[in-house]
């Protein structure tokens, strides 16, 4: 498999180095604005991120850009590909059916599915350089004939009607802008009877926004994620039904976890060898050999801000947590009725 990016790659092979901290200065500005600011800006925004934080994310956490409920004993990667594998399951996944990766990042998620269900998956995206890894770990995991990427903006899918069996999405939805549009076009390129399945970023019923604390943690997840906004669960379940879904399922999958470990549990204190760079000790460390690296111009000038606003991001993803006021993992299994006139 092609080898992640090491620390001395970070950034450099995303972009040139005399662009990094103009990217860096063109995504911060989207987040000093409002939210209809990053709406309208939301390709610009989400593309300059995940310019920015592709090698910082592979370096740290691997090809599954997720989380996933996880239980005493499992390892994190386990949990990522058990996750991955209840979509194809839920979904009905198997050999012949065209499907489609909403926003598939690199495609780590994309290349475990096709393999455990036989089917064919196209993933979508809008990032140049996330597509150019993909295609080519796509290549190494001889999954080339099975999975593949469209370049395209998710909003506007440049295909015809009813053109997949079936559709999924983890975690990547909630960087539209407007999701009954999205869920709209998701629609259209839906053959009639085909489901729809996903794991959202949301606020839940416990969010009070006259909290200071809770605003805070919003505003922490929201700029270091690209997001332009977070929806509450009832709003999504909502804009799946105003985009004409049957709704067959939706729930917060998050309590699935045991309490030892919970989602968060990645990020936060306690640590294995394995897992230490996503912990606050290991994102210290990175954080600290990133800085030397910029000082010396071995890195660009910028990437320490990367590594800042992703560990802000990483503090406000726990607390969240805690909390209880935020879950990344809210899932919705769905159904184009079969006799849509979509």
């Amino acid at each position: 498999m092609m080898e992640k990016p090491q620390l001395t790659d970070l950034v450099q092979t995303s972009l040139p180095k005399d662009e990094v901290q103009d990217v860096v200065d063109e995504y911060q500005s989207f987040h000093a604005g409002t939210v209809e600011t990053r709406k309208q800006n939301y390709t610009k925004m989400v593309n300059d991120y995940y310019d920015l934080v592709t090698d910082f994310y592979e370096f740290g956490w691997g090809q599954s850009f997720h989380f996933a409920p996880r239980h005493k004993g499992e390892t994190f990667e386990a949990s990522l590909a058990r996750h991955e594998f209840y979509l194809a399951h839920v979904l009905g996944l198997k050999p012949g059916m065209k499907v489609l990766d909403v926003g598939c990042g690199v495609g780590g998620p994309m290349r475990a599915i096709a393999r455990f269900s036989g089917a064919s998956v196209v993933g979508v995206n809008n990032n140049d350089y996330q597509i150019k890894r993909g295609t080519r770990q796509n290549e190494e995991a001889g999954l080339a004939k099975i999975t593949s990427f469209m370049k395209a903006d998710f909003m506007k899918l440049p295909v015809p009607d009813k053109s997949y069996d079936a559709v999924y999405a983890i975690e990547a939805t909630c960087h539209a802008p407007d999701k009954v549009k999205l869920f709209t076009e998701l629609f259209r390129v839906m053959k009639p009877g085909a489901m729809f399945a996903g794991y959202e970023w949301c606020l839940t019923p416990k969010y009070d926004a006259n909290n200071a604390d809770h605003r805070a943690i919003k505003k922490g997840i929201e700029e270091g994620d690209a997001l332009p906004d977070i929806w509450y669960e009832q709003d999504v379940v909502e804009a799946l039904k105003t985009s004409g879904f049957e709704v067959i399922d939706a729930r917060d999958v998050a309590g699935n976890s045991d309490s030892e470990t919970p989602w968060w549990l990645s990020l936060s204190g306690r640590w294995s060898i394995t897992g230490f760079k996503h912990t606050p000790a290991g994102r210290w460390m990175t954080n600290k050999l990133v800085q030397l690296l910029e000082r010396t111009k071995v890195a660009p000038k910028g990437s320490t801000a990367v590594s800042d606003f992703l560990n802000a991001a990483a503090i406000a993803l726990v607390r969240g947590g805690e909390t209880g006021i935020f879950t990344p993992m809210f899932f919705f299994h769905v159904r184009k009725p079969t006799k849509s006139k979509a």
